[in-house]
């Protein structure tokens, strides 16, 4: 047994026996010359409109990622904690706010 060709006793290559093939569907390939050019247009014009979109694509991520380059975003984890920390922060503030207040009021009355 060969390394390349692993096969065990159940498997073995598939062979298409082509004396089973009704004759209506023997050839993919037309007969006719006129038919067989249309057809191998429009397989070279598939081709070319799936590259032309796969380019397309690819410019367009280009042109964005650039656009996007030159702007300052930040990611929604920073932005999360930057807003934990002012909430946090407004919190304090208001605790320091009524604790002048209450000793100014405590100066006010000695």
């Amino acid at each position: 047994m060969a390394a390349a060709t692993k096969w065990n006793s159940r498997s073995r290559p598939l062979r298409l026996d082509k004396s089973r093939i009704p004759p209506h569907l023997s050839g993919m390939q037309s007969q006719n010359p006129l038919i067989a050019d249309f057809v191998k247009l429009a397989n070279s014009a598939a081709g070319t409109f799936a590259g032309m979109t796969r380019e397309a694509r690819e410019g367009a991520r280009e042109r964005v990622k650039e656009a996007m380059g030159g702007m300052d975003f930040v990611s929604r984890e920073e932005f999360d904690a930057v807003k934990a920390m002012a909430s946090k922060a407004r919190e304090e503030n208001e605790k320091l706010a009524e604790r002048l207040a209450a000793l100014e009021a405590k100066l006010a009355d000695s």
